[in-house]
């Protein structure tokens, strides 16, 4: 129990370390950050309910008004932005993703872990972006789902780098991939 939630918690400071990269500002608010990377791992490492959990503790950090997510930007104001679908996403995106991983053993890891990537950290989370963004911005579902064409080339590219950096981590050391054990 005690390495779940160590676990857990360092999942949500990698997130919000990689809130300390720079962000590329898009003209309707919602920028490109390498946070989305750190979603991509908590599924493929921690597994479903774990990587999760980890989302959700960031998430609660973010509330708390602590400046975690891109930008140096926290409170509860970004939940009622153009981001707060992708901020909701990450929970089913981490989640959808660790349980592809946690499923899917006949592959190899690096597949396995990219393509759950693309499926929960991009398919996913874009599924609540796009709402988001309809709802905020006034758009229709498929305006605002054209929006989210701007983030595929990085996406992929993060699923692809997830996707190697969780085959590494079997490589080197294969009982800290949690969403291969059978705990």
């Amino acid at each position: 129990m005690e390495k779940s939630v160590a676990h857990v918690a360092l999942f949500a400071a990698v997130i919000a370390v990689l809130g300390l990269l720079p962000k590329i500002s898009l003209g309707f608010g919602v920028p490109i950050t390498a946070q989305t990377l750190g979603v991509m791992l908590c599924g493929t490492i921690l597994g479903a309910r774990r990587g999760a959990m980890a989302i959700l503790l960031l998430l609660l950090i973010v509330a708390l008004g602590l400046p975690v997510l891109a930008g140096a930007r926290g409170g509860l104001g970004v939940f009622v932005g153009p981001t707060a679908g992708f901020l909701v996403g990450w929970v089913p995106a981490a989640f959808v993703t660790g349980l592809i991983m946690e499923k899917w053993r006949g592959a190899p890891v690096a597949l396995v872990a990219s393509v759950a990537s693309i499926i929960g950290g991009i398919l996913v989370l874009y599924a609540f972006g796009a709402a988001g963004m309809a709802i905020v911005l006034n758009k229709s579902l498929p305006e605002a789902a054209a929006l989210t064409l701007a983030f595929v080339p990085g996406d992929i590219v993060k699923a692809i780098v997830a996707g190697l950096l969780t085959s590494g981590l079997a490589r080197a050391r294969p009982s800290s991939l949690l969403s291969r054990s059978s705990a």
